[in-house]
């Protein structure tokens, strides 16, 4: 079998990663919401006076709820591409992919707010 390398490799990757964001931003709603918050979200990081390290955690907190997403969105996929039944782990899997979303949000929400707050409060 003839593996790509270099180059080559790195310019497939990227174009298989397009279309992962593609496929996500098409199929999957949590993803392009999450995706418009982050861009406000990066918008209003941008505007705020703060130190370019605090820029840095206010978008890298909201970056990461999209990056979760991904994954979280993955997993579903292949659980529901081997099935479509009830199965306990298949809702474990599920779960857990959620609850990984939800801790990311809850990470962006505690640094926003403490920023916001010691700059503002």
């Amino acid at each position: 079998m003839n593996k790509t390398t270099g180059f080559t490799r790195l310019v497939k990757a990227t174009g298989y990663s397009l279309q992962g964001l593609k496929q996500a931003w098409l199929h999957e709603a949590a993803f392009r919401q999450e995706s418009l918050l982050t861009l406000a979200a990066i918008i209003i990081a941008c505007w705020l006076p703060v130190s370019t390290i605090e820029r840095l955690l206010l978008i890298g907190s909201v970056v990461l709820i999209v990056l979760f997403e991904l994954v979280n969105s993955a997993i579903e996929a292949v659980v529901d591409r081997v099935g479509m039944d009830y199965h306990e782990l298949s809702g474990r899997a599920k779960d857990i992919g959620s609850a990984a979303v939800f801790v990311a949000c809850l990470l962006a929400a505690s640094v926003w707010g403490s920023l916001l707050w010691s700059h503002f409060a």
